[in-house]
């Protein structure tokens, strides 16, 4: 089950991605030779009109077939070098090459919006409630629980967490009292007393409690899509920042170390993460998915050659020195790019399977397949 659901969302968003450049193409008047399901080889296709959709026997993604795309094609008496990609004018391969971009993000923005249509939309509220609390902590140890509700410190009313994080930190060392509900107005439930830490772990601060005035707020039906989408755009832009700050921060510890983060995932480390989420439900498969559509969105933005963000780039060095570059040699440098990508990620996988089996080193997982 989890390799199904793994390859339905890589093929379902491959698939969108493809259809933006397929559906950009046709309208620009661009022939498309063929929008394949799946990869190479070939089960089956038709012809219809002029383009072949075909089923492959490889069931990830699907990919699209521009007349002219990698080369000068050989013009047949049917066809005109007007409708090769190669000779549409800059705007429209632009507008071509970036179409599957904003599929991808568009569809992360679908996404998100029926997520929050269906959980709620995040509204700030001016009530604190406490969502974790850790082992060991001081609020452990007075005995707040997760769900309650802060309603004061000591004889001030709490009203946002920024407030409660300051009154916090102004006590701590010091006997403080919290007093706590369950959210009803003028309801308090009970008074207990805890001593912030002066010296906290790192990352848990001095009460250990995680919280948040944040409430999923249920509109009237009719709102709730349009509340969803305005939310969805705006978790999707979020993630398009946190992905491409962190892919710049990677890049920069792979100049500086020399070598691919562990902590970057491939192929194998989404599949193992798929099968943890799809245990969580639909709506959790459902925004795993989102966030996956809008970082395919952020990386094929990237200036490497073989994605769509190098060949952007081909066209913006013809916009600059307003030359043409042949396509073939486009190809080539494609060509070359696309080993890199594939060796990139082959070292990638071998380090998820490293860090999943507990090899420690390519050289213990070696040993651990062949032990003789």
């Amino acid at each position: 089950m989890t390799l199904l659901i793994f390859l339905l969302i890589l093929s379902v968003l491959v698939l969108v991605h493809e259809l933006g450049h397929f559906l950009m193409a046709k309208r620009a008047g661009i022939l498309v030779e063929e929008f394949g399901f799946g990869l190479p080889p070939r089960i089956w296709g038709k012809k219809i009109g002029e383009t072949i959709y075909s089923v492959n026997w490889l069931p990830i993604g699907g990919f699209v077939k521009l007349f002219g795309e990698d080369a000068e094609p050989v013009i047949s008496s049917q066809l005109s070098v007007n409708r090769a990609f190669f000779n549409q004018k800059k705007r429209v391969r632009l507008a071509v090459l970036i179409a599957g971009v904003v599929m991808n993000f568009g569809l992360g923005v679908v996404l998100f919006s029926v997520i929050y249509s269906r959980l709620g939309i995040p509204t700030k509220t001016e009530t604190v409630r406490v969502m974790e609390v850790l082992a060991d902590s001081p609020a452990a140890q007075a005995g707040i629980k997760s769900g309650e509700v802060v309603v004061a410190v000591g004889r001030e009313p709490i009203k946002s967490t920024e407030r409660f994080i300051e009154v916090i930190e102004e006590s701590r060392g010091k006997s403080v009292e919290i007093t706590l509900g369950d959210g009803t107005v003028g309801k308090y439930g009970r008074i207990v007393t805890v001593v912030p830490r002066e010296k906290p772990p790192e990352g848990e601060g001095a009460l250990g409690v995680a919280i948040s005035s944040i409430q999923m707020k249920q509109f009237p039906w009719w709102q709730m899509p349009i509340r969803g989408a305005v939310v969805g755009m705006r978790e999707a832009g979020a993630w398009g920042v946190t992905i491409g700050s962190g892919l710049v921060h990677m890049v920069s510890r792979w100049v500086a170390e020399g070598r691919v983060p562990t902590d970057v995932a491939g192929p194998v480390g989404i599949f193992q993460l798929t099968g943890g989420i799809a245990q969580a439900g639909l709506l959790a498969v459902l925004q795993f998915m989102g966030v996956l559509s809008i970082n395919l969105a952020v990386l094929n933005l990237l200036p490497l050659p073989a994605l769509d963000g190098g060949r952007l780039a081909f066209l913006a060095v013809e916009a600059v020195t307003r030359r043409r570059i042949k396509p073939g040699v486009e190809k080539l440098v494609h060509a070359a790019g696309m080993a890199v990508l594939l060796g990139l990620m082959a070292v990638v996988t071998v380090n998820d399977v490293v860090r999943l089996t507990g090899a420690g080193s390519f050289v213990g997982l070696v040993q651990r397949a062949w032990p003789f």
